[in-house]
């Protein structure tokens, strides 16, 4: 890190040479929310994992910097109440939805909660939508893939000694991830985890605790009945009301504004994004309320343009700006390469015993079949808040074949995603691995008055009629979107949009449909570190 009179100097010269351009007659303070148009440094949409790391690092560089963030903060409140719950769902747990989104569709408020659902053609997406970005909805899987795997779907050119070295231990000096412990692994409520476990033995199986960014110690206090039961009983998608979940606005985010160069602007929509030839970015945003209502309609002008919507919102961003003009020399890679992260879902059914499979979040053990003969496939422990007894979840990973692309609709001036026809299902490859693993688990715990009944769905996390027999939609849900701007393709090696100078994406969607059947939070917050570290050292003058 640079010393502080280096940066003293350069923030000078930034500010000076943004007074001399023709952007606009004065450098307006990000803080200034209220602003019609403003103007600044470098300019972050979006504050998942991408954007979250980019507002640090630029921070920490002296870099003006203002975060766009669709949706509202949530701040753990001294109630325990800051999130929605399964049991008692409200506006709270869905973006502008007049019902839930996820397992049982109950009515609800419409109001600017926190998890979205993009109903695309042949798939349907989930997002996180709150200053923390999907960090607020994940299970704070932080899980790293291997090096075999890593190199089956990144370049080569990315050196993943260095990444294992520098980067991905970067990310988790921030979040500080640990794996479930054992004193806690030991009680009723993760029963289920336990009986995973000894399935995989059973099996012969690799198996594994995951790295969670859950702060055990809150556990141990909703355990001992100190803190409101939130993650022991499986609430963890709209978000932990004990605060045990480690998101990003209380790490990354709020280190970030203690810099004193950045600043978060919540309920800010970005609609457009253009170029200003010779002098940088302008995007065109939309102020809301927290019922969804445009109350003011805004441009805001920067030198640099990152790009961290999510996969689904960047992507929408650029090919729209490509389509429509606004960004012409986007390349022929721009919306192509979208992927599922190769999610897989599956319940098994008809275990004598009790297996407490609504308790005990997040998701915290994993299995490691890699060697698997029809592709390498990571299964995982899932708690489910209304499943039955007698039934294990299972969400896995692999390495998807199939790809969908992003197109404009001139018709109806708007993005859609499109899944390949023929592939209602989803990916036949990725099938037929989950099968075969499952196949070998069931033959290898079965017993003389027991055999386990499997039921495997593609996609993720979807919306069961019946969760013993599961069944779907004719659609997959999807909750690991990946892809549309893909590194090495529509951008170069750091992030770098080709054919711009100035803009860079660094979220899910640099990533090639895939994350090497791991979780990709892990790996697209390591990715960005990368490329801020390149970024800031070489472009930003």
């Amino acid at each position: 890190m640079r010393n502080n009179k280096f940066y003293t100097r350069r923030r000078f010269l930034q500010t000076t040479a943004l007074f001399s351009t023709a952007l606009t007659t004065s450098l307006i303070s990000p803080r200034r929310s209220n602003a019609q148009d403003e103007t600044v440094e470098a300019l972050i949409i979006g504050s998942g994992f991408g954007g979250a790391v980019a507002a640090l690092r630029l921070g920490q560089a002296g870099i003006n910097t203002l975060v766009l963030e669709r949706g509202r903060r949530w701040p753990i409140t001294s109630a325990q109440n800051t999130f929605a719950t399964y049991r008692k769902p409200d506006g709270r747990a869905a973006w502008l939805s007049p019902k839930t989104l996820i397992l049982d569709e109950v009515p609800i408020d419409v109001y600017t909660g926190i998890l979205e659902r993009q109903d695309e053609q042949g798939i349907s997406v989930y997002c996180g939508a709150g200053v923390g970005g999907g960090s607020l909805v994940y299970n704070a899987i932080t899980y790293q893939p291997p090096r075999e795997l890593f190199y089956q779907v990144f370049p080569t050119t990315i050196d993943y000694d260095e990444m294992d070295r520098v980067y991905y231990p970067r990310v988790h000096s921030i979040i500080k991830p640990k794996p479930i412990p054992q004193d806690i692994l030991a009680t009723n409520y993760y029963l289920s985890t336990r009986l995973f476990l000894q399935q995989a033995a059973n099996a012969g199986l690799t198996s594994r605790l995951l790295d969670i960014a859950i702060d055990w110690d809150i556990v141990r206090q909703e355990i001992n009945g100190t803190k409101v039961p939130s993650t022991i009983i499986g609430e963890d998608w709209y978000g932990i009301n004990s605060g045990a979940k480690k998101s990003l606005d209380r790490s990354y985010l709020a280190d970030a504004e203690k810099t004193g160069y950045v600043d978060i602007l919540p309920l800010h929509i970005a609609t457009e994004i253009s170029e200003v030839p010779g002098h940088g970015y302008r995007v065109a945003c939309n102020q809301i309320n927290e019922s969804g209502e445009v109350i003011t309609r805004k441009t805001i002008t920067c030198k640099y343009l990152f790009l961290a919507a999510g996969c689904m919102g960047t992507s929408k961003l650029l090919v729209k700006a490509k389509a429509t003009g606004t960004l012409p020399w986007l390349n022929e890679h721009i919306g192509l390469g979208w992927g599922t992260n190769g999610d897989t879902f599956t319940i098994r059914a008809g275990f004598p015993t009790p297996t407490n499979s609504g308790q005990g979040g997040p998701a915290t053990a994993a299995i490691q079949y890699f060697d698997n003969p029809f592709g390498p496939i990571s299964i995982e422990s899932l708690s489910i808040w209304n499943a039955p007894e007698g039934i294990l979840a299972f969400p896995a990973i692999g390495i998807p074949s199939v790809r969908g692309r992003f197109k404009y609709d001139f018709t109806k001036g708007s993005v859609g995603l499109k899944w390949p026809d023929g592939n209602s299902l989803g990916d036949p490859k990725l099938l037929k691995a989950a099968q075969f693993a499952y196949r070998l688990l069931d033959r290898k715990n079965a017993t003389s008055t027991n055999q386990a009944r499997t039921d495997i769905t593609m996609g993720s996390y979807f919306q069961p009629k019946n969760l013993v027999k599961a069944q779907v939609s004719d659609t997959f849900a999807n909750f690991h979107p990946l892809g549309g701007a893909v590194i090495g393709k529509a951008c170069d090696l750091y992030g770098r949009v080709i054919g711009y100078r100035g803009l860079y994406v660094v979220d899910g969607a640099l990533m090639p449909g895939s994350t090497a059947c791991a979780n990709p939070s892990f790996t697209i917050a390591a990715l960005a570190e990368r490329c801020l570290e390149r970024i800031i050292a070489e472009d930003i003058v």
